[in-house]
């Protein structure tokens, strides 16, 4: 019988993917969406760095305000990257699901075949979940290869890859923050899920990096 927490986790996952489907097709919604969700994102973010350099000394003080100062420039220039390339709308979009894919992959594989621990950093983090991320990532190519014609299918796979890489680096940066602030999610704002910042933590990493790379490729 499917316990309480993944029932939350599924029907949670079930409106996400509604949200995410109005924003591919219409402009206004990801734009607005985007700032909602940073701003909550940027909150449960300084909400971490607040726990983590909770004492009332100066060196303390210093951080929460660097953390405070970067994350928010940080995420209006993700922000700002989105908006000047939604005529790359297809490219963004497919660098948010390498992202989702990759979480979900490394969650299936890593909790179908477990092995060793990855790093310390996240101890529910496996060698084989993240060979499961980039697995999962790579199943997108057959469905969206022809919608993106700048790649051909060598520089997709790669591209693939490496988006996939940043964001299991993003997760695990996340976690690491986390960790240090003693609490398991970010908030209890998404029921099964946690914080938003927990939903987004690869993306975040992802779609900035993803973009640069655009030009590479």
């Amino acid at each position: 019988m499917m316990n309480k927490e993944l029932k939350k986790r599924i029907i949670t996952s079930f409106f996400l993917l509604i949200l995410l489907f109005l924003m591919f097709y219409y402009s206004f919604v990801l734009i607005i969406s985007l700032i909602i969700i940073s701003v909550i994102a940027w909150f449960e973010f300084f909400v971490i760095i607040s726990k983590i350099f909770k004492k009332n000394i100066l060196k303390d003080k210093i951080y929460r305000f660097f953390g405070k100062s970067i994350s928010l420039a940080y995420l209006f220039i993700i922000l700002y990257l989105i908006i000047i390339n939604l005529d790359l709308k297809n490219y963004i979009f497919y660098i948010f699901l390498i992202s989702i894919f990759s979480d979900i992959g490394g969650l299936v594989i890593g909790r179908s075949f477990k092995g060793k621990k990855l790093t310390k950093i996240s101890p529910n983090k496996t060698r084989s979940g993240s060979i499961g991320s980039f697995i999962f990532s790579l199943l997108l190519i057959p469905f969206f290869y022809s919608d993106l014609s700048i790649f051909n299918i060598y520089s997709l796979i790669i591209f693939t890859i490496l988006v996939s890489m940043i964001s299991q680096l993003g997760d695990l940066f996340i976690s690491f923050l986390k960790r240090k602030a003693k609490v398991k999610n970010t908030s209890d704002l998404l029921p099964g899920h946690g914080g938003v910042l927990d939903r987004i933590d690869g993306i975040v990493f992802a779609v900035p990096m993803g973009i640069l790379l655009l030009n590479v490729f």
